[in-house]
C-alpha cells in the first residue's frame, strides 16, 4: 500500500496534466451547441492514452445514436477475473460562461481545487483510470475491459443499445461504473442505489388564441393560471413533499444519513428558506418520489402583453426510487395532471420516456475487494448512499450481466457542483480513489482466486 500510494503520488502531476487537455476540449454531445468533431477529439484523446498504458485493441466504436465509445481491453492472466472500467467523456454544457469565475474551458486551480468543465463529471473519473494503470504498470492482476461513453449528459442511449447488440465486448465479472463519487471529500463511498426517471411535456389550452385581459379576464380561463394550478397539486401545500396519486411517497433510507446541515451547503439553499418533504434528507433523496419542473413556456415577464392566456407547457420530471416501477409512474403522474386541471382545460400530455431506478447486491467477492481497498486509503471501510440522479446503463448491464457485481464510485462529491457553473474535482480525491482502484484490482484477483 505505501508503496503504491508513493507511485501514485509522484503520478499527480501527470493526472493534473492529463485533466488540463482533456478539460480543454469542449465535448459538449449536442451539435446544436458544439461541433460534434470536439467529441471525437475528445473521444481520440481517451484512446491514444489507453492505448499508452497498455490496453489492446484500443477503437472508436459508433453507437446508435452516432456518438462514439472508446472500447479496449487486457486479457486476464491465467484464472484471474476481469474487471470493466466505465467512464465517460462527454460533459454537461457549460451554460451561462459569465457565471464561472473561470473559464469553463481552462483547468484552473483556486483554493486547493481544480476548476473546469468536466473536471469531476467525469473526466476526472478518467484520470483516476489512467493513474491507478500508471502505478499498477505491468503488475495487473486482472483482465480489463474498457469503456468510455460519449454521450451520457444528453441521455440518447446510444451506448445502452451498443452493449445490448453487442453483449461479448463487455463481459466481465465486476464492472466499476466510475460516474458517482463520496459523500464528502476524504470518505470512500459506493453508490448502491439510483433512482429512475419518468418524464413528460404538458400542455394546457383554454382560448383559441390570447385575449384582452381588460375586455375578458374574469370570465375568461386563462391557461397559465390553470397549468399553475395543476402543478401544485403534485406537492403537499403545507410541506411541499411530492403528492402523486398511486405513488408511495413514504419510503424510508437504510444507508449513510445525509446531515440537513450538509445539504443545505451543498444544494445552496437560502438562509431562512425550509426544506421541502418529510422525513430524513436521505429518505426524500434516495428512498421516495421527487417531482420536478424542469422548464414553462408561458410569456416572459419582458414583453408580455395585457392579455389572457390562451397557452402555457410544463416540462415535469419525476424521480423514482428502486422499487417503483417507472411505466407505472408515468402513468399516474400523467392521471394525476390531467384529474387536476380546473375549470375544464384541455390537457395534453407528450410523454419523454423512462428510466428504471438500480439497487446494487453488495454481497459478493467485489464488494469485500472494494471494502478492504477503501478502508486501507480512508481508514473505514465504505459508506453507503443512493444517488438521486439515473444511470440507464446500470439497468442494462445489470440485465446483460445478472451475475456481475456492479459497483459505483468515482472522484465527484458535493463540492464539485457537477452540471453547474465552477465545476470542480479536489485534486487529493483523484489521488485516494486511483489508490482505491489500483488496490481493489489486486485485491479482486486474490478475492476470486480463493
Amino acid at each position: 500500500m505505501t508503496e503504491l500510494a508513493g507511485r501514485i503520488a509522484a503520478l499527480m502531476p501527470r493526472a493534473r496534466q492529463d485533466l488540463a487537455e482533456l478539460v480543454a476540449i469542449p465535448s459538449v454531445a449536442d451539435p446544436r451547441q458544439y461541433p460534434p468533431q470536439e467529441c471525437r477529439r475528445a473521444a481520440q484523446w481517451v484512446a491514444d492514452a489507453f492505448a499508452e498504458v497498455g490496453l489492446r485493441d484500443v477503437h472508436l466504436a459508433e453507437t446508435p445514436d452516432g456518438s462514439h465509445a472508446v472500447l479496449g481491453h487486457c486479457p486476464a492472466p491465467r484464472g484471474a477475473p476481469t474487471v470493466l472500467l466505465y467512464c465517460h467523456y462527454d460533459v454537461q454544457p457549460p451554460l451561462d460562461d459569465s457565471a464561472w469565475t473561470s473559464p469553463p474551458f481552462t483547468l484552473t486551480e483556486r483554493d486547493g481545487r481544480w476548476y473546469g468543465r468536466g473536471a469531476a463529471d467525469c473526466k476526472g473519473n478518467i484520470v483516476m483510470h489512467l493513474t491507478a494503470l500508471r502505478a499498477l504498470g505491468d503488475e495487473l492482476p486482472v483482465g480489463l475491459k474498457f469503456v468510455a461513453e460519449g454521450s451520457e449528459e444528453q441521455g440518447t442511449g446510444g451506448l445502452e443499445r451498443y452493449v445490448a447488440e453487442h453483449p461479448e465486448q463487455f463481459l466481465a465479472d465486476a464492472l466499476l461504473v466510475c460516474d458517482t463519487g463520496n459523500v464528502e471529500v476524504g470518505t470512500g463511498t459506493a453508490t448502491i442505489t439510483l433512482r429512475g426517471l419518468a418524464a413528460l411535456t404538458v400542455t394546457v389550452e383554454t382560448l383559441r388564441g390570447d385575449v384582452h385581459s381588460g375586455m375578458f379576464g374574469g370570465p375568461a380561463p386563462d391557461a397559465l393560471a390553470a397549468l399553475i394550478q395543476m402543478l401544485a397539486a403534485l406537492r403537499d401545500p403545507e410541506t411541499g413533499a411530492t403528492r402523486i396519486n398511486g405513488l408511495d411517497c413514504e419510503g424510508s433510507w437504510e444507508g449513510v444519513d445525509y446531515e440537513e446541515a450538509q445539504f443545505r451547503a451543498d444544494a445552496g439553499v437560502l438562509d431562512g428558506v425550509r426544506l421541502t418533504g418529510t422525513g430524513t434528507v436521505a429518505d426524500r433523496l434516495w428512498a421516495r418520489p421527487a417531482v420536478t419542473v424542469l422548464g414553462l413556456d408561458c410569456p416572459p415577464v419582458v414583453g408580455s402583453a395585457s392579455a389572457v392566456p390562451a397557452r402555457a407547457r410544463a416540462r415535469v420530471s419525476l424521480r423514482v426510487p428502486p422499487g417503483t416501477e417507472p411505466a407505472a409512474a408515468l402513468a399516474a403522474l400523467t392521471e394525476h395532471l390531467a384529474e387536476a386541471a380546473p375549470w375544464g382545460a384541455r390537457v395534453t400530455v407528450e410523454p419523454e420516456g423512462v428510466g428504471a431506478p438500480f439497487r446494487a447486491a453488495t454481497d459478493g467477492p467485489a464488494y469485500a475487494a472494494l471494502g478492504s481497498a477503501m478502508g486501507q486509503v480512508y481508514g473505514r471501510p465504505p459508506a453507503f448512499l443512493g444517488q438521486g440522479g439515473s444511470i440507464p446503463l446500470c439497468n442494462v448491464l445489470a440485465a446483460a450481466y445478472p451475475r456481475a457485481e456492479i459497483v459505483l464510485m468515482g472522484v465527484e462529491e458535493p463540492r464539485c457542483l457537477i452540471h453547474a457553473p465552477d465545476e470542480s474535482v479536489d485534486p487529493t480525491e483523484i489521488e485516494h480513489m486511483a489508490q482505491v482502484e489500483a488496490l481493489f484490482l489486486r485485491e479482486y484477483a486474490t478475492a476470486r482466486r480463493r
